[in-house]
């Protein structure tokens, strides 16, 4: 048994939204093609894995019936129209958007499932569409379905764990896991964001209501710190989360907080998100006993994507191995944040 399990569904790259979009195509496979050149150096620690894709019974355990029928009505007028049809300003579909978006989720639900039943240590799911936007009756944000919180509910609901944390560092807000938390008190949603940015939510004062009052941490920052301000006040949220115990661990892994990143304004590096992978890790195994599934939100960059989710693989790895593999094919690739290329 490999200590990671790496994720994934050739459907995820159906979703065409067309070049000129941030969300297109081309970020997975970046991610893609740097998994297929460090995969040599993680053998024995990754194992490649196909998830299933999602009943819309599952969807439901977190969206609407109507949010639900909407998207697979959408999907339909752009199959029997061949064109992109838009959901808002920013979110749209294609013929393949129900496929990718169905094992995206899919692929998150199967990772927590076998890291509880302990076939891996810890897994990271290579998916897209991303999903934290989604609120359970909305698709917004470039995303249909949010994947990180019907892992979260499945969890719940499968009697896996009693208490789920949700580590959000995507640049933008996680309002749509917000939502569908902010009176659950088995789930604490803790998020380090950019304020102000997209989609306007995430105040420090919004801190769950109810008996859930106290399981929201907002971390709202400026843009443009030094990156060890972002990791220091994420170390800080950590430790606060860590006294809610939680059995099990998801990160919703926005690389959009990368330097350069388009829609970004952040200031982290492949190194900075090694350090948060290996403090998620180290402050929750207590209790989580480093049970983490990560899932692939945000990051704009492709070749800084490719090489910050290597960098985070890497870190899961020698979180829970305790040893740092070896980085040679990495090593002949550098990142031009002038260019966006990798140069050998």
């Amino acid at each position: 048994m490999a200590d990671i399990g790496l994720f994934h569904h050739e459907a995820c790259s159906r979703h065409d939204t067309g070049w000129g979009h941030p969300e297109h195509q081309g970020r997975l496979r970046a991610v893609v093609q740097k998994m297929a050149r460090s995969l040599p150096d993680l053998h024995g620690w990754v194992e490649p894995v196909e998830g299933a894709p999602l009943d819309a019974e599952i969807l439901a355990r977190v969206h609407t019936q109507a949010h639900i029928a909407t998207i697979r009505a959408a999907v339909n007028r752009a199959a029997e129209s061949n064109q992109i049809v838009q959901l808002d300003a920013d979110t749209v579909v294609s013929a393949g958007s129900w496929d990718a978006a169905v094992a995206g989720a899919g692929c998150a639900v199967d990772a927590v499932r076998a890291v509880m039943a302990e076939r891996y240590r810890a897994a990271f799911c290579a998916v897209r569409p991303p999903g934290h936007h989604a609120t359970p009756d909305r698709a917004m944000g470039f995303c249909l379905f949010n994947g990180v919180a019907i892992a979260a509910r499945s969890a719940i609901e499968e009697g896996l764990a009693d208490r789920v944390l949700i580590v959000d560092w995507d640049i933008h807000h996680g309002n749509g896991t917000q939502d569908a938390f902010f009176d659950d008190e088995s789930v604490f949603y803790l998020s380090m964001h950019a304020s102000p940015h997209y989609p306007g939510t995430g105040a420090a004062d919004e801190r769950g209501v109810g008996v859930a009052e106290g399981t929201t941490l907002n971390l709202p920052l400026p843009m443009g710190l030094e990156a060890e301000r972002y990791v220091a006040a994420l170390v800080d949220g950590l430790e606060t989360a860590a006294r809610f115990e939680p059995q099990l661990v998801l990160i919703s892994a926005g690389f959009d907080a990368a330097l350069g990143d388009p829609l970004g304004g952040f200031t982290l590096e492949p190194d900075d998100f090694r350090n948060l992978t290996l403090a998620v890790h180290s402050l929750t195994s207590g209790s989580a006993g480093g049970r983490i599934v990560s899932i692939l939100e945000g990051g704009y960059d492709p070749p800084a994507l490719g090489l910050n989710v290597d960098a985070h693989l890497r870190a899961l790895v020698e979180a829970t191995t305790g040893v740092a593999p070896p980085n040679d094919a990495a090593a002949y690739f550098t990142h031009s944040p002038s260019t966006g290329e990798e140069k050998q």
